[in-house]
């Protein structure tokens, strides 16, 4: 009987294998940077600031929430309550302290013995929409 059982989950499996072979599967999204539209921001130029230019600007951060959710929140967690995979975002050092971290990160990414943690955002998605991005997590900070 148990083994009838088991060969019926065994089918179950293959047919939905089947169903979905030729589909994507993605456990967080999509893993290609989503593009993100600042085109209300202010320009900034081409050269990195070293200080958030939007801080406490309100198109920033609402542009730089969506931003966010669509590109950091598969790893950060969403809201950037990090589940655990990589840093919690909402206890980076705020103002211009925290933004030199922020940028080098964002710009380089993060790698260790050849293993990428964090991809480089920066020529993928701009110095506008990374510190709309940073905008947007100095609103979700936390000191505890």
């Amino acid at each position: 009987m148990a083994f009838s059982h088991s060969r019926k989950a065994l089918a179950a499996s293959l047919a939905l294998l089947a169903a979905v072979s030729g589909t994507r599967l993605m456990a967080h999204g999509d893993v290609t940077p989503q593009a993100i539209d600042t085109s209300k921001l202010p320009e900034i130029g081409a050269d990195w600031r070293k200080h958030n230019p939007y801080r406490g600007n309100a198109d920033a951060i609402k542009i730089g929430e969506s931003g966010y959710a669509q590109n950091c929140a598969r790893c950060h967690g969403i809201q950037a309550i990090s589940g655990g995979i990589a840093p919690d975002l909402r206890y980076l050092e705020l103002g211009d302290p925290g933004d030199e971290w922020y940028v080098e990160r964002f710009q380089h990414g993060s790698s260790r013995d050849g293993k990428v943690y964090m991809p480089p955002f920066g020529e993928v998605l701009g110095q506008k929409a990374g510190w709309a991005i940073r905008s947007y997590l100095e609103t979700v900070h936390s000191d505890d």
